[in-house]
């Protein structure tokens, strides 16, 4: 028997960053796992990349490269093409439109692979030389990224290890077990030795199950709780004024703001009760920062809202002002992807390709207003062509009618890499297939560990699937791009990523290597910013765009607030045609209060309907103590074309942006439910 293993990283939006296993037999892939010796995957997996053999072997895989003959607002059909057919026909089209202005070409790509190579390397390359438009790439993090650069000077935080050593742990914004896996390992270790877990979230999650205390804030009222807090650690005196005067700027302006913010104003506000505020504060605040440490877990669905780079701010300074900063355990973590900037080569894309030239930037989470946009003076040119690769903004881009409305033009020319016909393949021109992870190199960093990662291909690509990489090379010359850039292999790209401290030969050899991080990053400050002190001036709670105290006429209209949290089973729109999951998942769903279905006449299982100005979401409804009163929730992001109507939950979010980093505001979102 023919057998093998192959060393492997995960490529999906997780903060975990698994290092996998990858066993092949006669040249097909029989199992993925966890490898053990990485110390943060620890022979772990969650259930979707458990699958990932179903997901590159499934029977609806892109194989070949296919043309769209019919309209577009008609159902979808295509027809089989040639490699050479594609690449000639959408380089003849590119290169006709870039004659007229290269700002015109859009590119859309994400976080469907993490990957260094096989996300942006090539591709950047390609566009960069085109002088093509460019992307704010926000549509997920980039809030709450604004945020901690702000307060701490870059994207950094505590090590996920050291919450096993936490005596409080507040998992705040996340749903880790689902979406955070080896986090929940080790606050469930700390658990054992007798911390105490609390989690803050709308949404009665299965996390929530497991911690010892639920606080059910009102989506987008984060920032007032944290003031709350804020509040009750100086009128009570669990300050660590030490830490404060050596390694926080403007504290004096911040101190006013929260004594402001006593329990009863945060939890009219918050929709909680004031002693959940004061007992909150006490668990945080009447503590040794040395001997018991305590630390924070966010996510990132705290900060998709008006106020969530403010919300951000807020929480990270919390550990500056009690000193929990001093303890390898203590501290606050969103993100830990800033740790490996000093490591990255910031000419891997090669800016230099653009000559100068600034092409404008257009803001992938309002695509929507983006693709109906018609030229003027201050946008620049109508988009005539769309290049989609590693995402599927179809499905998961706020606004979908919009959305819809300018994918369906029949002016537009769009590109789509994939390995599926997601709902944006649906409305490509070309859909040209994509490897997986199993079948590609790439190199990862993390945002949850400091581990840099390689992934090694396990089987050559199935069918005719290209490299994202050698499509972008292959369009390149096509279109009569010579510079040397465009003849660098993945092997060249991997080994041009990073600085000379990151040893190509151990990733390799090992699949990892773990940056030269101290163990407690901040116990003495030394934070990026330029002064080495965290940043608090300027941090304020923003209330949501829609919301009773914002906007009380559309409140009346719509008085429920919607949050659309990921479906446990799915990542992102990833994995939502993998059967096995999706049996497990079900349908698409939203969960109501049983008050607020009864004060509807809403029956559990049955059809409704939730809707706005905007669009009108229709699932199955679930009555369930999983959502408070007064809020809805609509797991997604199913595949559209999977919905009861062809649609999913982004028909009733908003183009609005945050208040920092200009991300969606997904969770800032009224609407009202009535039968279908």
């Amino acid at each position: 028997m023919s057998t093998r293993t192959v060393l492997g990283a995960c490529p999906h939006d997780c903060p975990d960053t698994c290092a996998l296993q990858i066993t092949v037999e006669h040249e097909r892939v029989i199992k993925v796992q966890g490898r053990a010796e990485h110390p943060s995957t620890h022979g772990a997996l969650c259930t979707k990349v458990s699958r990932y053999p179903e997901r590159t072997y499934h029977a609806e895989r892109l194989l070949h490269p296919l043309k769209r003959v019919s309209r577009k607002t008609e159902a979808p059909a295509f027809v089989q093409v040639t490699w050479a057919e594609a690449i000639a026909d959408i380089a003849a089209r590119l290169t006709a439109i870039a004659a007229r202005d290269p700002q015109a070409i859009q590119p859309y790509s994400y976080a469907g692979t993490m990957g260094l190579i096989q996300g942006e390397a090539m591709a950047g390359r390609f566009f960069n030389a085109l002088g093509a438009a460019r992307l704010d790439r926000t549509i997920c993090a980039s809030a709450g990224g604004a945020g901690l650069a702000a307060t701490y000077g870059h994207k950094l935080g505590m090590h996920t290890r050291h919450f096993a050593g936490a005596k409080l742990i507040i998992i705040w914004g996340s749903n880790s077990i689902a979406s955070n896996l080896h986090f929940w390992t080790y606050a469930n270790q700390a658990k054992r030795d007798g911390a105490k877990l609390i989690c803050i979230d709308p949404r009665k999650t299965e996390t929530a199950d497991k911690c010892h205390q639920h606080i059910a804030v009102l989506p987008g009222t984060d920032g007032a709780l944290a003031l709350g807090l804020m509040h009750e650690l100086i009128v009570h005196g669990w300050l660590d004024q030490d830490y404060i005067e050596r390694h926080v700027d403007g504290w004096d302006e911040l101190r006013e703001k929260a004594l402001a913010w006593p329990p009863e104003r945060v939890a009219a506000t918050c929709g909680i009760s004031a002693d959940e505020v004061r007992g909150l504060a006490r668990d945080y605040g009447e503590r040794d920062a040395l001997t018991a440490p305590a630390a924070i877990r966010m996510n990132y669905g705290l900060q998709r809202v008006r106020g969530g780079g403010n919300a951000v701010r807020l929480i990270a300074l919390l550990p500056c002002l009690t000193g929990a900063w001093r303890h390898e355990s203590g501290g606050v973590l969103l993100s830990s992807s800033g740790w490996f900037a000093p490591y990255k080569n910031p000419a891997l894309e090669r800016p230099d390709l653009l000559a100068g030239r600034t092409p404008r930037m257009v803001n992938m989470s309002t695509i929507g207003d983006a693709l109906l946009a018609e030229a003027s003076a201050e946008f620049g040119p109508r988009i005539e062509a769309l290049v989609v690769y590693n995402s599927n903004p179809v499905a998961v881009a706020p606004e979908s009618p919009k959305v819809v409305k300018g994918f369906q033009r029949e002016d537009l020319f769009t590109v789509v890499l994939e390995h599926f016909m997601t709902d944006t393949a649906d409305l490509a021109d070309y859909v040209l297939p994509a490897t997986t992870q199993l079948e590609h190199l790439d190199v990862h960093t993390s945002y949850g560990h400091t581990d840099v990662l390689m992934n090694q291909p396990a089987v050559a690509p199935l069918g005719e699937a290209k490299t994202n990489t050698q499509i972008f090379r292959e369009l390149a010359a096509a279109m009569g791009l010579t510079d040397a850039a465009f003849s660098d292999s993945d092997e060249a790209l991997a080994a041009q990523a990073f600085t000379s401290d990151i040893d190509m030969a151990l990733l390799r050899t090992q699949g990892w290597q773990t940056l030269p991080i101290a163990e407690a990053p901040f116990a003495e400050g030394g934070f990026r910013t330029p002064n080495g002190r965290a940043q608090a001036a300027g941090a304020d709670y923003l209330p949501n765009y829609e919301s009773a105290q914002a906007s009380p006429e559309l409140a009346a209209r719509y008085p429920l607030a919607m949050i659309s949290p990921p479906a446990r089973n799915f990542l992102n729109s990833s994995f939502v045609n993998v059967k096995s999951l999706r049996d497990i998942e079900g349908e698409p769903l939203i969960e109501m209060h049983a008050d607020d279905a009864a004060a509807r006449g809403l029956a559990d299982g049955t059809l409704v309907a939730a809707f706005n100005d905007r669009g009108r979401y229709v699932a199955k409804l679930k009555v369930s103590t999983r959502a408070r009163p007064g809020v809805v929730n609509g797991l997604g992001v199913w595949w559209r074309k999977l919905g009861a109507q062809g649609t999913n939950v982004n028909e009733v979010t908003h183009q609005r942006l945050t208040d920092m980093g200009n991300a969606p505001a997904f969770y800032d979102c009224l609407v009202q439910v009535e039968a279908a």
